[in-house]
């Protein structure tokens, strides 16, 4: 009997191809994570009454990318998507630089980033959950996408540097939408070599072009078996409907954490009588994704052994600093509330690991985009809520819904924790 193309897949060594996708998807995650801080770091300084209303914005935004780019990355291919989304946000950064100025300009084009941006949650997954080695799987999905944070936090470090150097406003706002048009270009440049993926081109009835894939990454095609299991075929419907319970606690855990993180990351300075006022909050986005970064490289070092024990600590580490932080903004102690900070999103980035890793395994190929835009889109929604009702809370209430998100989500991951599946080490055609 031959052996599946899938296999071949999970047990293929890591080799160099395998580096080549890692560093490309990395690149993408670090451009995503530029793109959404650009509203945060200069909205105060653009647009400082309608802050709020331009990151709920953005947020809404997101959310439909995630919907709509999630679907068609399921139907028109993981790389077609990438190369959509790109276009998109370079687009709205070039437009940005004359128009930024204007408020409602400003808000739409980061919105249009935003829309991009939140398509590629579902690409991005699926092609690293669907390409990598099952026994690397899990590390691989922790450190591509913790370039999110590495990105963000170099763009806000960026931004302090450039207001340090350069008094006049609007040439910081321009140096630091170049950079981040570089770095787009890069990308760019970056995504032509970006491979599809067998199982979504196999999905599609084109077994040659997932022979090209599998050769490429130096694996013997020729004699492999091309077939998927009958739920690789489901749609999303039936998907959802089969799914229930791990869509339902993964809902928790996506929402809480993403809400929890760009609370805590982005939008805390924006809440009225914040203590630390506004200015900080170019600070606040460098440390955050800072304690992010690091903590994702810590996590990497585990999330194979096991995502069930991995979420459950993220989430309990997460509620602890959470009502720390709350003690020490009523204090008004700015170095030690920092400190706090650097430490959640430490959790924060365990949970997304935890997460990201649930959400590629857990549902067919088929779906696999869709079903993950349809989870983002959650967080989306959840979060441009969150943001635009930080006008009725003050700095305190906010922080104090941040530490009830985080306990919503600790009920969810012990719940997995006791009845949830243990995907890390199985191949992903078990999981469905």
């Amino acid at each position: 009997m031959a052996r599946s193309f899938t296999q071949a897949l999970d047990l293929a060594p890591w080799s160099g191809p395998h580096w080549r996708l890692f560093t490309l998807i990395s690149l993408n995650y670090a451009l995503n994570g530029i793109m959404f801080s650009i509203a945060p770091v200069l909205a105060y300084i653009v647009a400082p009454e309608s802050a709020l209303l331009i990151l709920a914005a953005n947020l809404l935004s997101e959310a439909l990318g995630a919907v709509l780019l999630g679907a068609f990355a399921d139907r028109y291919g993981r790389k077609n998507m990438f190369m959509l989304s790109l276009a998109l946000e370079s687009a709205s950064l070039i437009l940005l630089f004359p128009l930024h100025q204007d408020p409602t300009a400003f808000l739409v084009l980061t919105s249009i980033m935003t829309f991009g941006v939140g398509g590629e949650f579902g690409a991005a997954y699926s092609l690293i959950a669907e390409l990598a080695p099952r026994r690397h799987r899990g590390k691989a999905l922790v450190l591509a996408t913790n370039f999110w944070n590495i990105g963000a936090a170099v763009f806000a470090g960026l931004a302090l540097i450039v207001q340090q150097l350069e008094a006049d406003v609007g040439v910081q706002v321009r140096v630091l939408l170049a950079s981040a048009l570089g770095t787009a270009i890069v990308v760019g440049l970056a995504r032509i070599a970006l491979p599809e993926s067998p199982r979504w081109l196999v999905s599609r009835g084109r077994v040659e072009g997932a022979k090209k894939v599998l050769e490429a990454l130096g694996i013997e095609a020729g004699s492999l078996d091309y077939t998927l299991p009958p739920t690789s075929s489901i749609g999303l419907g039936e998907a959802l409907s089969r799914y229930r319970f791990r869509f339902l606690v993964l809902a928790i855990v996506t929402v809480t954490q993403y809400v929890t993180y760009g609370m805590l990351a982005y939008y805390a300075p924006y809440a009225p009588g914040f203590a630390f006022g506004v200015e900080l909050a170019p600070t606040i986005v460098l440390v955050a994704n800072a304690g992010a970064s690091i903590g994702g490289l810590f996590l990497a070092a585990y999330i194979d052994k096991s995502r069930r024990n991995a979420l459950l600590a993220a989430f309990a580490g997460g509620l602890a600093t959470a009502l720390l932080i709350i003690w020490a903004h009523s204090l008004g102690a700015k170095g030690l509330f920092l400190a706090l900070v650097f430490a959640n999103l430490w959790f924060s980035e365990w949970a997304w690991g935890g997460l990201s890793s649930l959400q590629s395994e857990l549902f067919p190929t088929g779906v696999r985009a869709s079903v993950v835009g349809l989870l983002t889109s959650l967080t989306g929604v959840a979060g441009a809520l969150v943001v635009y009702s930080s006008t009725l809370l003050t700095a305190g209430g906010f922080l104090a819904t941040a530490a009830l998100l985080w306990a919503l989500g600790l009920a969810a991951a012990l719940t997995w924790r006791l009845k949830g599946r243990e995907t890390a080490g199985a191949p992903i055609e078990e999981l469905e």
